[in-house]
């Protein structure tokens, strides 16, 4: 038996608990795999809370991505064999001491890539590539606004869309949170507690506003988010940290300039294998340049989940953390 974090019923923090389960070995096109990182992002809370159903049900153990090493493959998978390094983003239940994968969502890690690096950086770093790279294109002609600039999807777009050539602006919630994201590619980063970001926008723009909002915070920058575009341009909602947005009025878009808007997800990005390694090795290949670094800015006990989710809903963790089974 193993050791995981497991949810019976949604709730705060609190209702994680550190249990042994058994895990069994691999099906046909699974792998079994023994987690050496963890990582830890705000969609783990929306699960444990109950904002997103867990798909198969109560218990489970929430997370969404890790590395480890391979320790046995299932009937049919020939990509994979027992001590590779690999790392992966969904299926939910990453917060265990090791857990069946289906092999298919395995990426082999290069020898450039450590394994905490690796666990946190696999959805937010892919994350970070579907927005600049597929849901709009980024490139030198762009201005770009991404609220939560420290967070750590913020601080890997922010170096990446920097490279690219952008104008780059952020928000974020503290002046320490303002310098870091100015040291990750940032050119403008505004401090949401003291200043109006749309009045700072029309300020750095010249009345233009930006070609595309990245926006993960949800109810706290709404409809602001859509004042900083420029007439057609895109709103990106990929999250809601500060909560679900009610009542969103599609007449608004139409109000403000016949704007854009989608919700994605990654995991739409990454539906097909073939999909998961180009974004997968696009993302490798510009950590191993150097173009974006990782920083592991906290460290946890996978034991410690309750501790790690209270300091992430309370705003108190930057950029990329990681829990250690």
């Amino acid at each position: 038996m193993v050791q995981a974090i497991c949810v019976h019923e949604t709730g705060g923090p609190d209702v994680m608990r550190w249990e042994h389960i058994e895990v069994g070995e691999p099906g046909p096109g699974e792998a079994r795999i023994r987690h050496t990182a963890v990582g830890l992002n705000f969609i783990d809370t929306y699960f444990r809370s109950g904002l997103y159903p867990a798909p198969a049900g109560m218990p489970f153990s929430p997370g969404n991505e890790g590395a480890g090493v391979v320790q046995t493959v299932g009937e049919g998978v020939t990509h994979l064999s027992p001590s590779d390094r690999v790392a992966y983003v969904g299926p939910l239940g990453a917060y265990a001491q090791e857990r069946i994968v289906p092999a298919d969502r395995l990426v082999v890690l290069p020898d450039g890539i450590d394994d905490k690096t690796a666990a946190g950086m696999m959805l937010k770093g892919m994350t970070a590539q579907y927005l600049l790279r597929q849901t709009y294109s980024v490139g030198p002609d762009t201005t770009l606004l991404f609220h939560a600039a420290a967070g750590g999807v913020g601080l890997i777009a922010g170096q990446w869309a920097a490279h690219l050539g952008a104008t780059v602006i952020g928000t974020a919630g503290s002046e320490a949170k303002v310098e870091l994201a100015k040291a990750h590619g940032y050119q403008h980063v505004i401090n949401y507690r003291t200043e109006n970001f749309v009045d700072r926008v029309k300020d750095i723009t010249g009345g233009k506003g930006c070609d595309v909002v990245y926006d993960s915070v949800g109810k706290d920058t709404y409809p602001g988010s859509l004042d900083c575009l420029k007439p057609r341009g895109l709103w990106v909602t990929f999250g809601q940290s500060s909560g679900p947005i009610a009542d969103f009025n599609l007449a608004l878009l139409a109000q403000k300039g016949s704007l854009f808007a989608t919700r994605p997800t990654l995991f739409s990005y990454i539906a097909s294998r073939e999909a998961l390694e180009a974004t997968a090795g696009e993302l490798f290949d510009v950590v191993q340049k150097g173009i974006v670094k990782i920083g592991v800015n906290q460290e946890y006990r996978l034991a410690d989940a309750v501790q790690a989710h209270q300091d992430l809903e309370g705003r108190k963790t930057t950029g990329t953390t990681v829990l250690i089974p």
